[in-house]
């Protein structure tokens, strides 16, 4: 792929500003950067913020979407939008309160438990995930960032 195709709009905003051009694991390294922001939202901001920054990445990742699969076929692995979304909807219903250090274990355990599911897609996942006109893209990451929710509530419940 040429410099000036991965200038487009689309590309730029798909591979977060071309961290999905990463020749290793695209997807957790976006999944581990996004975790910046995410952090900043949840130190500094209210709940409200954090919805926000869903909607706003899953709205991005659609119109991407798009886009991308039409030039470069379905589910490219340089197209990380999604797990930006995905990650964030970990954090949707934890509770905000804590120290630093609080916030830092959730943010690694919400990291390992998104990655997780992303990475084995079980309990319809993987089926999701074959949506036309890439929903499926953000359909498979937001529904296992929904089970690394689960999950995290249960640690935070029962051993945090």
């Amino acid at each position: 792929m040429d410099v000036k195709s991965k200038l487009q709009p689309e590309i730029l905003a798909g591979s977060v500003l071309g961290i999905g051009f990463m020749p290793f694991a695209p997807g957790t390294f976006a999944s581990l950067v996004s975790l910046i922001p995410l952090g900043f939202i949840l130190w500094f901001s209210g709940r409200e913020w954090l919805i926000m920054y869903v909607i706003l990445t899953s709205l991005l990742t659609i119109w991407a979407a798009r886009a991308y699969e039409k030039k470069y076929g379905r589910d490219p692995k340089s197209f990380v939008m999604d797990e930006w979304a995905g990650q964030g909807v970990v954090f949707l219903l934890i509770p905000l309160r804590g120290d630093l250090m609080t916030l830092l274990t959730l943010l690694g355990a919400g990291f390992i438990l998104f990655r997780f599911f992303d990475i084995l897609k079980p309990f319809g996942i993987g089926s999701i995930q074959r949506a036309p006109d890439g929903i499926g893209i953000l359909l498979d990451d937001l529904l296992a960032g929904f089970y690394a929710l689960i999950c995290l509530h249960l640690l935070i419940l029962y051993v945090l």
